[in-house]
């Protein structure tokens, strides 16, 4: 990582010359001119890669995802492949060689349930470019504590006392030195596996359907890793309390109350953070189940390994944490969760100041993704427009008609999710629309 980071800051020195070589005598506007000029000349390049800050820390993620032992190494690669292939196990020796590998394990000393809170201390810090093993737990422990806890998710239910408004459980805070208001927080899943093999979903007073079924009932769910598929195991309705409404409640378990199944499914395995993001903008607790700019409840099931997000930061340092992890989703979410179970996972984090945005961007191997929250579904989906038509004029230098045009015929929209007060919408751009010159 340490010549990562030189090479780095040469390539940024090596910009700076360029610039100043041109444009010494210029106005300020001749310099911004040179600048955009560059930077259009990049993207015709290379139409996968965002900035050409993201594109060296692409670099070094698909070495990071080697040092780590991720799956996805080979796809974080952009263009030429064999280009890139040295550089990749270059950054992966260099990862092994420096130890810039963090461990955050969840524990009551590393977790807070149901806010979000800028004045929240951080419980790490690291540097852009590093790794974090973090783990995150699932706040449906309480579902069928048989399964899905263990001695370090009790202590954390135990112990961790102060909840709400919200219901999550968040590990964190991050702090990464050298993120400021105004930079972007670009964070990379390297790889994901399950704490423990089961998780739980609940078709909740908040559902969609509630007021067709009535009821709350909660079906356990087995994890098969190997097969990359989950089974429903049993289920029950849901009658601990009048509802589901209070953090880490507890079901005893009682064998006579689990139903069989009786329909034989499987579900494929979409592992991913249903929370993530950066300390908010906003002072003052605040609930951690609406989605907001700085990220949090997102329910995007494509947050996932070998997938890339981008956070504005409000606050320094930014102050990332994780938290509401998921086996599986489908958009929309509709009956109240997803499949929710504890997991652990390797990111790497980095800073981008040549990237501003103002809402999460989500990229994928195959698509960029704007996201629009809003408690009506049309205005949700509207903020997903502009994010979107703002991403391809901004960041692709495209013109509003030739963008508005594109996303009509290209851009599939999509309903994230109905269940977290604000209601989401995304649209995804595929990268292959872009043709490099």
């Amino acid at each position: 990582m340490a010549q990562h980071n030189h090479n780095e800051h040469h390539e940024q020195g090596h910009d700076e010359q360029h610039h100043t070589h041109h444009g010494a005598c210029d106005s300020e506007q001749g310099k911004h001119s040179t600048t955009g000029a560059a930077e259009a000349e990049f993207l015709k390049k290379h139409p996968t890669y965002l900035s050409q800050q993201s594109r060296r820390a692409f670099l070094a993620s698909a070495g990071a995802a080697a040092a780590v032992g991720g799956n996805f190494a080979v796809s974080f690669l952009r263009g030429d492949k064999a280009e890139a292939k040295s550089e990749t196990l270059m950054a992966a020796d260099m990862i092994r060689d420096a130890k810039k590998i963090h461990v955050l394990k969840a524990t009551p000393e590393t977790c807070f349930w149901g806010y979000f809170d800028k004045t929240q201390p951080p419980v790490m810090t690291v540097d852009p470019g590093d790794i974090v093993y973090i783990e995150a737990l699932t706040h449906h422990a309480g579902d069928a504590p048989d399964l899905l806890m263990d001695a370090g998710v009790k202590a954390v239910y135990d112990r961790v006392t102060d909840r709400g408004p919200g219901v999550h459980i968040m590990t964190g805070p991050i702090a990464v030195r050298g993120a400021e208001p105004g930079d972007t927080l670009m964070v990379r899943i390297l790889k994901t596996e399950p704490r423990l093999a089961y998780g739980s979903n609940i078709a909740a007073h908040w559902g969609y359907l509630y007021d067709a079924f009535k009821k709350e009932r909660i079906t356990i769910y087995k994890i098969d890793m190997e097969a990359a598929l989950a089974y429903p195991a049993f289920a029950y309705d849901f009658k601990g309390r009048p509802k589901y409404d209070k953090p880490g409640f507890v079901t005893a378990p009682d064998a006579a109350s689990r139903e069989k199944i009786k329909m034989k499914v499987s579900i494929p395995l979409r592992p991913h953070f249903g929370v993530m993001g950066v300390a908010p903008q906003e002072s003052g607790r605040i609930n951690s189940i609406p989605p907001g700019p700085f990220g949090g409840n997102i329910d995007n099931w494509r947050i996932g390994a070998g997938a890339t997000m981008y956070y504005p930061v409000f606050n320094k340092g930014a102050n990332f944490f994780v938290g509401d992890s998921h086996m599986a989703q489908g958009d929309a979410e509709l009956a109240g969760t997803a499949i929710e179970a504890s997991m652990n996972s390797y990111i790497q984090i980095f800073v981008l100041k040549d990237f501003p945005i103002t809402n999460p961007i989500l990229e994928t191997d195959s698509h960029w993704i704007t996201h629009g929250f809003n408690q009506d579904l049309n205005k949700a989906m509207r903020q997903a427009a502009d994010q979107m038509l703002d991403f391809l004029t901004t960041k692709r230098k495209m013109s509003a008609d030739e963008a508005y045009s594109m996303i009509s015929v290209g851009v599939d929209f999509g309903v994230t999710q109905v269940v977290d007060i604000r209601q989401g919408c995304h649209a995804a751009v595929p990268k292959n629309l872009f043709v490099p010159s």
